[in-house]
């Protein structure tokens, strides 16, 4: 029997998905399950954007340019210039999704056995990532008790090695929801300097920071012109997550000439996406705002009632709109999958992910979940009810 190969064999599973199979069992049985498990938002999409593809009146559905039209880039340097990013369109490659964005950045800078420091516990799918460019991620631990703070950056520079090509953060951060601060950022550009090495920033949460604090971007820091690469998404800003258009940025000729000749490759981003990803553009401040105001209730009731339960800790996030969460169980994963298995009150129950695969060792996140607050207040009022229930349950 013909056998796979070791990088088909090494690919993770995701764990924001690998329980799904579960959740559609216990759907089944008539069973309602809440999902705190992904961050897709409930949030409705700006109706510019729907309305764009609705009324589109094209008579042949052509590939577009492989790095997405100028018209779009061009705009898209307008939506940054108002968040003190100055872009041409030249420094904008658009990628299917903020995926397909990290594995041609990842695939543009470093080559097989290559090394990526990361902060952990960090987004699941870096690991996927890496594991199909051939590269190895070096993680520098972010602990719940300082709130995923970044590490010391003396922690950094033991981890670097001439194999090292990158260091890699999302800000603000999935899963943890940490925002970096202007003066994290400077540190790490100190050091990208220092080791000439690239900064990687995946910042698709841009828009989702709370309590009055700033977002600083990589693109914005002078002197990292050549090192800087940003990755971004209309995913979470527009609620678009099925839209899958994302961009790589770089004022660095040499990786976004890379990045074209991996776009050139796939041919081109999806068409009608791009013209909803156009249109949102024009998105009024005011949806961003209720958002926003929305997200920042949501969080709040969320910590707030986690916190009351016996033996769970919580940090509280500063962005995005994710927080892992300790419980007070030997192992998340099985905790995770009993919930769905043999959990049930009042016909329903609720869907976490598992922290495991958010770090590269396993037992680190042994007895974390990550939980997304994407659902309506009513219904993450009933989650914790359940998951209180439930860890009672579990622990007899």
């Amino acid at each position: 029997m013909p056998q796979i190969s070791k990088k088909g064999a090494a690919m993770p599973a995701s764990p924001i998905r690998k329980l799904v199979p579960y959740a559609e069992i216990a759907k089944k049985k008539g069973t309602k399950v809440y999902h705190l498990n992904i961050g897709q938002p409930d949030i409705f999409t700006p109706q510019v954007a729907l309305d764009a593809v609705k009324n589109s009146n094209l008579k042949v559905l052509e590939y577009a340019r492989s790095e997405g039209s100028e018209e779009y880039r061009t705009k898209l340097t307008h939506y940054y210039k108002k968040h003190h990013i100055e872009l041409t369109p030249q420094d904008i490659i658009i990628t299917t999704g903020g995926s397909e964005a990290l594995l041609f950045t990842l695939g543009s800078i470093a080559d097989p056995d290559d090394e990526i420091i990361i902060p952990e516990p960090f987004y699941a799918n870096y690991n996927s990532f890496s594991t199909a460019s051939g590269l190895k991620i070096v993680p520098v631990v972010s602990t719940l008790d300082k709130g995923f703070a970044l590490p010391p950056i003396e922690e950094f520079e033991k981890l670097i090695t001439p194999k090292t090509k990158a260091i890699l953060i999302c800000n603000p951060g999935n899963p943890t929801g940490y925002l970096y601060s202007k003066e994290e950022i400077s540190k790490l550009k100190d050091i990208v300097l220092k080791y000439d090495l690239f900064l990687i920033a995946d910042e698709v949460y841009r828009e989702f920071v709370y309590d009055g604090l700033t977002f600083h971007s990589v693109m914005a820091e002078s002197g990292l012109d050549q090192h800087a690469i940003m990755i971004d998404s209309v995913s979470k800003r527009y609620s678009m997550c099925g839209a899958r258009i994302g961009c790589v940025v770089s004022k660095n000729k040499e990786v976004i000439a890379a990045v074209l000749r991996f776009a050139q490759a796939r041919l081109s981003p999806p068409t009608y996406e791009l013209i909803a990803a156009e249109a949102a553009l024009d998105t009024p401040d005011s949806y961003f705002e209720e958002v926003i105001t929305e997200y920042a209730a949501r969080r709040k009731t969320l910590v707030d009632g986690l916190k009351i339960i016996d033996g769970v800790k919580v940090a509280t996030p500063k962005g995005a709109f994710y927080c892992v969460v300790e419980l007070p169980v030997d192992d998340a994963d099985e905790f995770a999958q009993w919930l769905l298995e043999k959990f049930s009150h009042n016909n329903e129950t609720v869907m976490v992910a598992p922290a495991s695969g958010f770090y590269t060792a396993k037992e680190k996140g042994k007895k974390q979940v990550r939980i997304a607050y994407v659902l309506n207040q009513k219904d993450l009022i009933r989650s914790v009810e359940l998951l209180k229930i439930a860890l009672e349950q579990y622990n007899k």
